[in-house]
């Protein structure tokens, strides 16, 4: 027999409370609930809650044919569409043995990159505002207006490009268009330092992120975690270094693997910054790298039914947030057999489980939003 004692009045201080933080949209993440015991200010023990979201698009995968998916695959992370559609793309090309033609390939690493900034812009600018400071996030507003307005125009599409296709890109990119990126890539470059000076520089964003929320390596190992979140841990991998795709095997002068070792809040926001930096640079690299290419096709000519052989592959690519993953499976029909996405979010919220203890609250967002994921991700 169990004896519980409920405290009242001044005894309460020692009682667990459980309290649900969400289902709410903080900020640009999604809809998440935490659910954490508290032992006055400090947790005890954390639990994400995820499924608010979820659009069962591993099971829509098997209903829709080849061209079809990269439309489902293209929303998860909805801030890093192109990426998202690069990795199902590749794995349904390497099943069918498909070389894409080089113009291809390298205005496919010059858009991953255009992508992972804008990405990382949007953390760049929400998480100093889950902190209290507003300004951050309209600079970041301001430079990722200028990168949407180009690639906008390749594409069509503000948010979800739809610009993968398998067997290369949708079309060849306008005239003048790599000039107007040259100057877009240049303008952005030129007000970074505002994160520099504004966030970094600012003594209350350190004061409320060193030295809170440390990830170990061997915690980033367990959970799979991957992505800036891994390296800011010491975690030194990176798959277009490692594990080269696209062009990225010709880009090792130019690819910077940004690491830290503290694993702290601050830490991961450093590498995010950095990593900004080096996508600006690898973009002028794919850039010089076109203009320097004789004309050509970018796409191949495909059968008006597309079918995979029978067999199976596994294609994952660095997404901004994190390793992406397409396992695919199939029985030489026009759609998948089965398509399994492993997503960078969903492995990396799971580390609020051994995060958030021993925390207090009022550190809880600043940990929270360090770790950059975004809820469809999960949910997929």
């Amino acid at each position: 027999m169990t004896e519980t004692t409920i405290g009242i009045g001044g005894a309460a201080e020692s009682t667990d409370m459980v309290l649900n933080i969400g289902p709410q949209h903080p900020s640009t993440h999604g809809v998440l609930r935490l659910r954490i015991v508290l032992d006055g200010e400090r947790v005890q023990h954390a639990e994400p809650v995820i499924g608010y979201m979820h659009r069962g698009a591993e099971k829509l995968f098997e209903a829709r044919d080849y061209r079809q998916i990269i439309m489902l695959a293209n929303r998860h992370d909805w801030l890093s569409a192109f990426s998202n559609e690069l990795g199902v793309v590749m794995a349904v090309e390497r099943m069918l043995g498909m070389e894409v033609p080089e113009r291809a390939v390298w205005t496919r690493t010059l858009l991953a990159e255009l992508n992972r900034v804008l990405n990382h812009l949007m953390f760049l600018g929400s998480y100093p505002l889950e902190l209290g400071g507003i300004t951050p996030v309209f600079h970041a507003f301001r430079e990722r207006e200028e990168l949407q307005a180009v690639m906008e125009e390749v594409s069509g599409g503000r948010m979800h490009y739809m610009f993968n296709r398998v067997g290369g890109l949708k079309e060849d990119i306008p005239a003048g268009w790599t000039g107007r990126v040259r100057d877009a890539v240049v303008s952005v470059r030129s007000r970074m330092d505002v994160y520099e000076n504004l966030v970094l520089g600012n003594e209350i964003f350190r004061g409320r992120t060193r030295d809170v929320g440390v990830l170990s390596a061997g915690a980033v190992h367990a959970y799979g975690v991957s992505g800036p979140i891994a390296r800011a841990s010491g975690v030194d991998f990176d798959l277009r270094r490692d594990e080269p795709y696209l062009a990225y095997g010709e880009l090792r002068d130019t690819l910077k693997v940004v690491t830290r070792t503290e694993g702290d809040c601050l830490a991961r926001f450093e590498c995010l910054l950095e990593q900004t930096l080096n996508s600006l640079d690898l973009a002028d690299a794919c850039l010089d790298r076109l203009a320097g290419l004789a004309p050509g096709p970018v796409n191949q000519r495909l059968p008006k039914v597309l079918k995979a052989p029978e067999g199976h592959t596994y294609a994952w690519t660095e997404n901004p947030l994190g390793i992406n993953g397409y396992y695919l499976v199939s029985k030489g029909e026009k759609t998948p057999y089965r398509l399994k996405l492993r997503s960078a979010s969903f492995n990396n919220i799971q580390a609020l489980t051994e995060l958030l203890p021993g925390t207090l609250v009022s550190d809880m967002v600043a940990i929270l939003g360090s770790l950059f994921f975004v809820v469809g991700d999960i949910d997929k």
